[in-house]
């Protein structure tokens, strides 16, 4: 390569480099963006190394999550989609594709509840639509990290600080208190919320929380759980077989045979979802096409997030 002043002279890129660049920007995993490549790992890890060579800078680091863009290489990938983009509409063009199909991998992140029953539904609407795009969705009930990797667009449980990601108000959804009608037979209920100090109840394991807004001190001062998971699957599954009284989402108790609502005028608790998109894939079609089919999910099935209690 022949020094010329005035840095990087674009000549010496390649399209494909780039391509690889977005596979693990998109994915954070060499891995993973090898198979959605076709390729193995080494040549990808080639490929960006070539990439950084040719425009001098660094274009990813590594993290406790995987691999992120650095400063530069989310300026880089942000004009990368364009190129990416074309190369799709070419190969659509020649094929006779109208409309064209959208191509390539969407990740996202999303609590475990809510990914299960309304991120899967949002998913399989858009796989419908574009049989050729891959979806991966990724559950855990945690903060969104402020040096993303990993996914293409993450779904949090409150507001999340700031970040480095483009971050809007998805939905909110209420939370109660619930028992089994066995458990409700062998202690009865609780007449007031001040009496939920006499009840063991089920929630998430305090010293493992990663979401602020779920801390039952702020909801419940003075009550701690007596049965903790970090999965509200279980949680419903237990306060269901009368382990204790559950504070869990109103869209899966209300669902789930057996549970009754308790206090409802007494607790009420309502928390934000907030949908979170990486800045270099914000333009992108696909990316686009789930963030819509989420908002219609949410917007069609908004009663089972917020069911009306007798005081509203």
């Amino acid at each position: 390569m022949v020094d010329r002043p005035g840095g990087p002279d674009p000549r010496d890129l390649r399209a494909d480099d780039l391509r690889h660049l977005l596979a693990v920007a998109r994915t954070g995993r060499l891995v993973s963006a090898a198979d959605a490549l076709g390729v193995d790992h080494t040549t990808v890890s080639r490929r960006i190394t070539a990439l950084e060579r040719s425009l001098g800078v660094r274009l990813m680091e590594r993290g406790t999550e995987g691999w992120a863009l650095t400063d530069a290489g989310r300026a880089v990938a942000e004009n990368a989609r364009a190129i990416e983009e074309a190369l799709v509409r070419v190969v659509d063009a020649v094929s006779g594709q109208d409309p064209p199909s959208l191509h390539g991998t969407v990740r996202v992140s999303a609590p475990d509840g809510f990914g299960t029953h309304f991120v899967t539904p949002a998913l399989a609407r858009v796989r419908r639509r574009h049989p050729r795009l891959q979806v991966e969705l990724v559950t855990a009930t945690r903060e969104l990290p402020l040096r993303p990797a990993g996914f293409d667009l993450a779904l949090t449980i409150g507001r999340p600080p700031r970040s480095r990601l483009v971050t809007e108000h998805l939905t909110d959804y209420a939370l109660g208190l619930y028992a089994g009608d066995d458990y409700l037979a062998r202690c009865g209920a609780p007449a007031a919320a001040a009496e939920l100090r006499e009840h063991p109840l089920v929630f998430y394991i305090e010293s493992m929380l990663q979401v602020g807004d779920l801390d039952i001190e702020r909801h419940l001062p003075g009550t701690t759980a007596a049965f903790s998971s970090t999965n509200v699957f279980a949680q419903v599954e237990a306060t269901r077989l009368g382990t204790g009284v559950g504070v869990l989402p109103a869209f899966l108790a209300d669902r789930a045979p057996g549970l009754r609502r308790l206090l409802p005028e007494e607790v009420d608790i309502r928390l934000p979802i907030t949908l979170a998109v990486r800045r270099e894939a914000v333009t992108h079609p696909a990316v686009r096409a789930v963030r819509d089919a989420l908002h219609r999910e949410v917007a069609e099935r908004a009663a089972e997030l917020l069911p009306p209690t007798p005081d509203r």
